[in-house]
């Protein structure tokens, strides 16, 4: 139903935007949307290192003691 939109369909959006928000208030909406993906594409960043180092098992060296010789 909504695959493809041809460039009269995108038009009419346009059009429809402009009309109902005005051309003063677009630059200041795409600037507040701008902002948004910007803070979420840091928050994704700060976030990726430390769940990769909470996934890392810690490990501990075990080391196995030779049987004692008898004599």
């Amino acid at each position: 139903m909504f695959g493809r939109l041809g460039w009269l369909e995108i038009l009419v959006i346009v059009v429809l935007v402009l009309i109902l928000f005005g051309s003063n208030k677009i630059p200041g909406m795409m600037k507040n949307l701008a902002d948004g993906l910007n803070v979420f594409k840091k928050e994704i960043k700060k976030e990726t290192p430390k769940k990769a180092e909470a996934k890392k098992p810690a490990t501990k060296k075990v080391t196995k003691k030779a049987p004692a010789r008898k004599k």
